[in-house]
């Protein structure tokens, strides 16, 4: 009995989301067929140019515009960022500073603070426990 291993796939929706593009933006060919792991690993170490088009100037997924913008994807709701926004967006946003970015800059801040107080607290418990 031989067993024969079929190349590994994924919908385009998943590939574009590890690499970190916003789907509806890249061409037709990739959004209507299906990605193999081949693929993906080829398309991350010798990305073709519109994916480091993409990638540079946009638009980027919420994941990638709230990191830019140093928020979580909830403080993007909360501000009423919904669509996929471009680099030039991005900046522009970033010089403007309005209110609600700071203040999901602030919450960021916090929650960042917090969970590094949590983790020292778990490293000094460990280390007692030992």
């Amino acid at each position: 009995m031989t067993s024969h291993q079929s190349a590994q796939t994924m919908k385009p929706a998943t590939a574009a989301k590890k690499l970190g593009v916003y789907l509806d933006a890249t061409p037709a060919e990739f959004r209507e067929g299906v990605v193999s792991r081949t693929e993906l690993n080829a398309l991350q170490t010798d990305p073709p140019e519109w994916l480091t088009e993409l990638r540079r100037n946009g638009p980027h997924p919420r994941p990638v515009v709230a990191a830019k913008l140093g928020i979580s994807i909830s403080g993007l709701a909360r501000g009423g960022v919904t669509e996929a926004l471009t680099t030039e967006q991005i900046d522009a946003l970033k010089r403007d500073e309005p209110e609600w970015l700071r203040k999901e800059r602030a919450t960021q801040a916090e929650v960042r603070k917090e969970n590094a107080r949590i983790k020292a607290r778990d490293a000094e418990r460990a280390e007692q426990d030992r």
